[in-house]
């Protein structure tokens, strides 16, 4: 199989990542819960991987970085910290349903963005005037479908100026694009471990500026005779027992990419990526969305005109290469883009995918493409 669904989920990863989750479920018991020594070893884990995803994101505090289960976990987190019912957030066209649905269920008032897809200096310009009075702002820094790097930086800027605290959705560009969490200043930054980090499903990181709202109370292994929640980070957003064997395993993928660097990681993305849209663009009937600016990771999403965006997708499948059709839970940044009816599909890469790959996976989706027309 040719795995080209990576932004859903990173399958191939270094193999110190499975070695760690086994040597973990094998020894490790759950941290602050007993001195004996497969506790420790478990708090050391745990603590060490705090220090690898500090050590990433230019933190000094490895404390500021909680764990948890997912990037729609640390999203909720986040937002519960920050909104409240009727409180305007300004958000990008392009946000996944991890940070609508809980924007909605809070009863904000929420102005999203309707700038052209891959038109940095149009969005920068319309958070500007849309930021004054706002009660918080959100922004991911990669499309989940389009692979657009939006401009967070200059959004973050603004968000300082108007001082209005920023909610980043790093779930497609943690691992493969640089993060400097202080330097951003935003109050909050979310992400899964099983993307670009390379770690195992189960497992999400939210880095903190300041000390959020609990979502989840319980224990936390210290101080139990208090009613409620520590105030002070990781243990205040961390209730219950920790996933261990999958923050074992997200200590390796993060180790290895530090190890390979986000520049290195990304150029070979996107070399990728455009070697794939270079194919693809030379084909008829099949709509490809690339940008013209250098503002693109490696997520290329292409809409076929003889067939469904589903069929397409099947068809790939049967064929040994692996894609995602559909709106990717991310009906927003198809309104913005103009895609709702259809739906895309899909392709994205990983640092593990090779030149020859791309090659095999746009041949068989030429050769699905002519049979079609012959239908």
């Amino acid at each position: 199989m040719i795995y080209l669904d990576s932004a859903a989920t990173s399958l191939q990863k270094p193999p110190e990542v499975a070695r760690a989750v086994a040597r973990a479920m094998h020894s490790c018991a759950s941290p602050g819960r007993g001195d004996h020594a497969a506790a420790m070893r478990a708090a050391e884990t745990v603590f060490a991987c705090r220090e690898e995803a500090a050590a990433l994101f230019h933190m000094t505090q490895p404390e500021n970085v909680v764990f948890t289960m997912n990037a729609t976990h640390a999203l909720n987190i986040a937002i519960r910290s920050l909104v409240r019912e009727e409180t305007r957030v300004a958000v990008s066209g392009f946000e996944h349903n991890a940070v609508m649905r809980p924007l909605y269920a809070s009863g904000a008032m929420i102005q999203a963005s309707d700038t052209p897809l891959f038109d940095s200096e149009a969005l920068i310009r319309w958070f500007e005037q849309s930021l004054p009075g706002c009660g918080a702002a959100v922004c991911t820094c990669v499309s989940n479908v389009f692979g657009f790097i939006l401009p967070v930086r200059e959004i973050a800027m603004l968000c300082r100026q108007y001082g209005v605290p920023l909610i980043v959705d790093a779930s497609q560009s943690a691992g493969i694009l640089d993060l400097d969490f202080p330097g951003l200043g935003a109050a909050f930054a979310a992400m899964p471990g099983h993307k670009g980090l390379l770690g195992p499903q189960g497992t999400g990181i939210l880095l903190c500026r300041d000390a959020g709202m609990p979502l989840l109370s319980g224990g936390t292994g210290g101080d139990s005779r208090s009613h409620f929640m520590p105030e002070t980070l990781p243990e205040r957003l961390e209730a219950g027992t920790h996933n261990v064997c999958g923050i074992a395993g997200l200590r390796e993928g993060i180790r290895f990419v530090r190890r390979r660097t986000t520049q290195r990681i990304y150029s070979v993305e996107e070399r990728l990526m455009h070697r794939l849209a270079a194919r693809l663009n030379k084909l008829p009937g099949l709509r490809v969305f690339l940008s013209e600016r250098d503002n693109q990771s490696g997520v290329l999403s292409v809409i076929p005109s003889g067939m469904s965006c589903d069929a397409l997708s099947e068809r790939l499948g049967a064929a040994g290469i692996a894609v995602r059709s559909g709106l990717h839970c991310a009906p927003l940044a198809h309104e913005t883009a103009g895609t709702i009816q259809t739906g895309t599909v899909r392709l994205s890469v990983s640092p593990f995918n090779t030149p020859q790959e791309i090659d095999c996976a746009a041949e068989r989706i030429e050769n699905i493409l002519k049979n079609s027309y012959k239908l």
